[in-house]
């Protein structure tokens, strides 16, 4: 009962943050790793192969809780709501959660009520939170995959929110969608002239 906790989507200008809380069961599952470091494909699997095998909750926060409470706040929030979403899928709380990182939400967002510690490169050296880093990145980028059919010209399949030099691009042309983070130093700089 111990679980693990990732967010992936702190750096984008345009998409919400989202975190995963994953308790491992049963058959182990081969190939966990920090979701940087894995092929898209092989992300994909393993993230169907985890929320088939394992307790999954997910947590997300908005660009409009983002552009409001600040990034860091937005993901202490992600991450306690996927940690309530994981408790609701097991039915009790955890004994503790693994945090990648080096700070935990704990007395950083109210809602949190759980042990918890952070461990920095917590997604290459614990197999709950490497399976977190995968759940939390493949959502977010279905969520920007989902997106890109209401914005095609900012290239949300090709970057999923990132700073690329075509986002940009597509930003300076188009002005910012409902996506962006206009708090957000590029977005905000936009909104300006």
């Amino acid at each position: 009962m111990i679980g693990g906790v990732d967010e992936a989507g702190r750096g984008p200008l345009a998409g919400p943050v989202v975190a995963a809380a994953v308790i491992l069961c049963g058959k182990e599952i081969r190939g966990l790793a920090d979701s940087k470091v894995l092929k898209a494909a092989d992300r994909a699997k393993l993230a169907a192969r985890i929320r088939e095998r394992c307790h999954v909750g997910i947590g997300i926060a908005s660009v409009e809780e983002i552009d409001a409470i600040n990034i860091f706040q937005a993901t202490m929030l992600a991450m306690t709501r996927a940690a309530e979403a994981l408790c609701a899928v097991v039915g009790c709380d955890p004994v503790e959660l693994l945090i990648d990182g080096n700070m935990t939400p704990a007395g950083r967002n109210t809602g949190w009520r759980w042990p918890a510690r952070a461990i920095v490169g917590g997604d290459a050296k614990e197999r709950c939170i490497s399976a977190a880093s995968i759940v939390a990145k493949e959502h977010r980028d279905a969520i920007m995959l989902a997106e890109h059919q209401r914005h095609p010209h900012y290239g949300f399949d090709r970057h999923k929110g990132y700073g690329t030099p075509d986002h940009l691009s597509a930003l300076r042309t188009h002005g910012p969608s409902p996506l962006h983070r206009r708090s957000f130093a590029p977005v905000a700089q936009l909104t300006l002239f």
